[in-house]
């Protein structure tokens, strides 16, 4: 079986018990999805909360230390990147800076990439200012939807056209922090919208080159990051669900964060080893830590029949990004796990899984 034969059967295969014939050829199949490192634009997403700017910095710290030259993008109207690489962040601004060797970090506003593209189209740099200043103008911006979507993707386009002066792609990898779930979809759906309205000129032109990069699957994957509870899994599955259908954008695993670890098993076996009358000082009472310790067995449970659930109801493997004891902050650790997002996609058990929290 050739390549690309085994990426059709993983997109088109439906989810199969495990144990069965298709279970395990799924399995087997799995390489053909390739590595996170050969795409050239990764976009990351997911519901709120879910932790999806840290997954996307979580990636591109550990691409920078597999050797490639990355650039993160910010799209939010607030920053929080660099909090998690430096106690003291400084503004990245529009231009961005460099974080750590290899990674370059910028947030994408919109008003001064419309700016950037104005100039270039019409070489006129203080009228242009000038203009985009107005009050009228500006009210006009507001008024206009899907112009700020737009513009965005038009610059981060750009910059995967970058060259340096050997003519090798300034960056091997781009990440962009997404907007959340449905505003991300429509992030993405912005162009062919605008190439529909607008049939001809330069608008239309660059539009086209943007919806090009979108639907490129060797170059483009849309990464979506969920978390292993009820409600996040849910909307992960209809994102991509609408992702197959209205962006056809390449999507070839989930991203579980904070999936807790497994209990130690035999702490349980331990405890109940104990004289029933030992006491501690400083430590809660026998017939509480057993209550403590069952609690995290269930709560583990849970959580890997929601990491079960996830893959079955988009029919595609996970990558788990372990529960982040100290948090995300630039202290915390958290890049010395980062690795754990270019491990190899798994397809849960989900029959194991879901039995082990009933």
């Amino acid at each position: 079986m050739n390549a690309g034969r085994a990426r059709l059967i993983l997109h088109t295969d439906g989810f199969s018990p495990p144990g069965s014939c298709a279970w395990h050829t799924r399995q087997k199949l799995i390489p053909a999805r390739g590595s996170l490192l050969k795409y050239r634009l990764i976009v990351v997403t997911g519901k709120g909360g879910v932790g999806k700017t840290t997954v996307s910095c979580a990636l591109a710290e550990a691409a920078r230390r597999a050797g490639k030259r990355v650039l993160l993008a910010e799209t939010a109207a607030i920053e929080s990147a660099a909090s998690r690489f430096e106690a003291r962040p400084a503004p990245l601004g529009y231009s961005g800076r460099v974080l750590r060797p290899g990674l370059h970090a910028m947030r994408v506003d919109p008003h001064e990439a419309l700016a950037d593209y104005v100039r270039l189209q019409t070489g006129l740099g203080a009228v242009t200012d000038r203009v985009l200043q107005t009050k009228t103008f500006q009210q006009f911006l507001e008024a206009a939807p899907g112009w700020r979507e737009l513009i965005t993707l038009g610059r981060i386009w750009h910059l995967e056209q970058q060259r340096d002066d050997r003519g090798e792609p300034l960056y091997d990898l781009l990440i962009v922090d997404a907007p959340a779930t449905g505003h991300g979809l429509t992030f993405l759906d912005v162009p062919r919208v605008v190439q529909q309205a607008v049939r001809a000129g330069p608008l239309s032109r660059h539009a086209g080159w943007v919806e090009e990069l979108v639907h490129d699957r060797e170059r483009t994957l849309l990464l979506p990051v969920t978390l292993p509870e009820e409600l996040p899994v849910t909307e992960t599955a209809e994102l991509v669900e609408r992702a197959r259908a209205e962006i056809d954008i390449a999507v070839d695993r989930i991203i579980v964060n904070r999936l807790p670890a497994h209990p130690d098993a035999g702490l349980g076996t331990a405890l109940e080893a104990l004289p029933k009358d030992l006491t501690f000082e400083v430590l809660p009472a026998l017939c509480d830590l057993r209550k403590i310790i069952e609690h995290a067995h269930h709560r583990n449970a849970l959580a890997r029949a929601q990491r079960a659930r996830v893959s079955e109801r988009c029919q595609l493997p996970v990558v788990d990004m372990p529960n982040l004891p100290n948090g995300c902050g630039a202290k915390s650790g958290w890049a010395g796990r980062a690795h754990h997002l270019l491990e190899d996609p798994v397809w849960p058990d989900a029959a194991t899984e879901g039995a082990s929290a009933a």
